[in-house]
Order: structure tokens, then sequence, then C-alpha cells
């Protein structure tokens, strides 16, 4: 990436952590507005082009949830990264209600910091590309209806809040999260043909399941990243992504983020009443959980993971089917079962085409 002329504010009350962020940055090659609290960020950032906000959560005075929404307040677009350790994975679930576009967690990784800072930077990027789009469509649509015109406006916002909420979070925290969630998209749209929805529910389904685990973003490493079975305590954490999922995206005004979130709460609940985070049963699940829940299942069996190995296609088939003892038919809703079974050739051809 060219950095020349991106600028970041980057803002901790802590001078050692400061310095050495600010020292990693500059080393990239980027412009690196260093402050010692939120006050002199915003007087910086009214006198200055900024590109990326990179700022600690707690602070005295102002905090970090408060100088994102008064650098929103003056530029929405803006991209704000929040700084949190895990005890306050509350205020950074906050954060991210109020718009914030990614968390890192405390002591940082610097890998996964300068990933964030990049995907940021473009971002910001991709938002002038998208400015200079509209000032085009505003003049092409001078030449059509208004109809036509209410239509690309609300498609263009549903697809940036939907991508933004993707990417800023989902994408950062599982290393398997990319090659996964691009499956579970398509899985999720092939079953939902073959169980006749209708075309808004398909194409809502084909996004919307991809943030199935957008709540993973709550879960500390150690958890997520075990290579090894989980305790007791730690599946009880691991259990909570579903609320946290649900969480981050509730109060969306738009039919694909409203299902994202119920599918984020639901994709772990059973037929049979055995599933969580709620035991909800039978048709209490909303169909959209009820795909997802076994698309997801067969994705996990296939998958390498450092705790087990990758399982064939028809290996999965007879599980899903037949069950092992852990992973049981009576799972699944039937007609959700039925039409895995009877497209289960073409779930095997993504996995194929879509490998990590």
């Amino acid at each position: 990436m060219n950095k020349t002329g991106t600028n970041i504010i980057v803002v901790d009350d802590e001078p050692l952590v400061l310095n050495s962020l600010s020292g990693l940055l500059r080393e990239l090659g980027y412009s690196v507005i260093s402050c010692k609290n939120g006050k002199e960020a915003i007087d910086k950032f009214i006198v200055n082009k900024i590109d990326v906000v990179l700022t600690d959560i707690k602070m005295p005075e102002i905090s970090g949830i408060e100088l994102l929404e008064k650098i929103h307040d003056i530029n929405k677009e803006i991209p704000v990264i929040l700084m949190t350790a895990y005890t306050q994975i509350d205020m950074a679930v906050a954060g991210i209600r109020h718009g914030a576009f990614d968390f890192i967690v405390k002591p940082y990784n610097p890998e996964y910091l300068v990933y964030s800072i990049e995907k940021a930077v473009k971002y910001t990027k991709l938002i002038q590309m998208d400015k200079d789009y509209k000032n085009l469509l505003e003049i092409t649509v001078e030449e059509r209806t208004k109809e036509l015109a209410n239509a690309l406006l609300s498609l263009r916002n549903v697809s940036r809040e939907m991508i933004q909420r993707l990417i800023s979070m989902a994408e950062f925290r599982d290393t398997d999260t990319g090659a996964h969630i691009s499956r579970i998209g398509f899985y999720s749209n092939k079953i939902a043909e073959a169980m006749d929805m209708s075309m808004d529910f398909i194409e809502n389904i084909t996004f919307a399941s991809q943030m199935h685990d957008i709540g993973k973003i709550g879960i500390p490493d150690s958890i997520l990243l075990k290579p090894g079975a989980l305790t007791k305590d730690e599946f009880e954490t691991m259990k909570s992504h579903c609320i946290i999922g649900e969480k981050v995206l509730a109060g969306s005004s738009y039919p694909n983020i409203q299902m994202a979130e119920s599918i984020a709460l639901n994709h772990h609940e059973r037929w049979d009443g055995t599933g969580y985070p709620r035991k909800l049963k039978s048709t209490a699940i909303p169909i959209e959980g009820r795909i997802v829940m076994l698309t997801d299942q067969y994705d996990a069996l296939r998958s390498n993971r450092p705790y087990k190995a990758s399982l064939s296609h028809e290996n999965v088939f007879k599980i899903i089917t037949n069950g092992d003892g852990r992973t049981m038919p009576e799972h699944f809703d039937p007609d959700v079962l039925n039409a895995f079974i009877e497209i289960a050739p073409l779930l095997d051809e993504i996995f194929q085409n879509f490998s990590d």
C-alpha cells in the first residue's frame, strides 16, 4: 500500500504505549500525530487532514468512545479504531455500536494492529472513491427517473453498512474466517434455493450468514485460537459469542442486517432443543438460524483444525444424516436436512472451490 500522505492520529495517556505505537507506524511509512489526551486529538483533527484515528478507550477527561463521537460529529466517515483491555469488552462493544471501525485488545499484537490500520486506510480511500462515484451518479441521475435514483441510493446505503460491519470485525479475529465465511454464504444460498425460499430471503441469507460468528470479536484469543479441546469453563465463554454477535448487530433498519442479528444469536440452536444459548426447539428457532446451523456444522466437520483433522464429504454426509453420537440428525430441521441431502454434492463442490 502507498502510505505517502496518509495521516494517522494516535491517542493514549500512557507515554510508553503512545511512543511505541507512533514509532511502529512511522517505521511503516505513515505520517503520525501523537496525542496524549482526547482534547489534543480533537484540536489536531480539526486542523489536519486525517485518514485514521487510533485511540485508547479508557482515558481521563475524554474517553475513547466520547472522542469517537466528537470526531464523527465532525466527519462521520473517518474510521476510528479503539484499543482496550479484555476486561473492558463491554465498552468495546458499545464503541462498535457507536460506529467504531475495529478494536485492538491490549497488549496488542503488532501484526493484527498493522493489518487493522491498513484495512482502515483502504476503507478511507474507498469512501473517497464512493464520494467521487456519488458525484458522477448525481449527474447521471438527472437523466433517469426518481424511482430508479432512490433504489440505487438505498442499495448503496445497505451495502455500505453491511460491508463495513463485516470487514471491520469478522475478518480479523480468526485465521480461518475468510474462506469459512465465504463458504457459509454459498452453502446457505443453495440450501435456501432448494427449500424454495423467496428471492429476497435467498439474497439476504447469502450475505447475512457470513456474519454468523461476528460475536467472536469478544472471545479471548487464548480460547478462540486454543490448539486443543476447550475446558468446560472455556466452552461456556465460547458460547457467549452468540449473545455478543446479537448485540453488535442489533438495531439496524435494514432487513439483511436484521437477519444477520438473528443468525448470530441462533446458529447454534438445535431442532431438538439441546443447542444454545436459549435452548430453543423446533420452529421457535428462526428458519435462517436452522439453515446456518447445518451449513456451519458441515463446514466445521470438513475443515482442518489444530485439534481435529478434516473429514471427507462422504464421512460428513454420513455423520449429519446418520449421526455419530455427538452430531445427530435430530439436531437439524427435517426440511433443512432434506434440502441438504438433495444438494449435498453442490456443498462438496463449494468446499473444494473455496478451500482455506
